[in-house]
Parts: structure tokens; C-alpha cells; sequence
């Protein structure tokens, strides 16, 4: 399970709420969930603010 995933699940928020807090299409949020791509930097700070973490938290390699 993706980190971004585990975080979004714990504030009980869904995909599409997350999309449209960082202002992104439902299908670009999913992918970034499912590692398919990844964010460039203004988008990472977007997700991690909506997750209420830091970008290092989601992205880091270890945890």
C-alpha cells in the first residue's frame, strides 16, 4: 500500500476529494497513488498539504 494511500485512508478522505483539494482530475490522483507517476514538486506539496503531512513523510524511501 502506497504511503499516500495509507495517510488519505486515515483521514477518511477519498481519491476525489484529494483531487480536488490539490486541484488535479480524479485519474491524475489515482495514478499518483498508484506509484504509475510521480508528481513534479508543486504538486507533492499540494498532496502533502491535503494529507496533512510532509512531502518527505509520503515520499521518503523508508519510514
Amino acid at each position: 500500500m502506497s504511503k499516500l494511500k495509507e495517510r488519505r485512508e486515515a483521514l477518511g478522505l477519498t481519491q476525489r476529494q484529494v483531487a480536488e483539494k490539490i486541484g488535479v482530475k480524479y485519474q491524475s490522483y489515482q495514478r499518483y497513488e498508484n506509484l504509475v507517476i510521480i508528481p513534479n514538486a508543486q504538486i507533492a506539496v499540494k498532496v502533502a498539504k491535503a494529507l496533512k503531512t510532509t512531502v518527505e513523510e509520503l515520499y521518503s524511501a523508508t519510514s
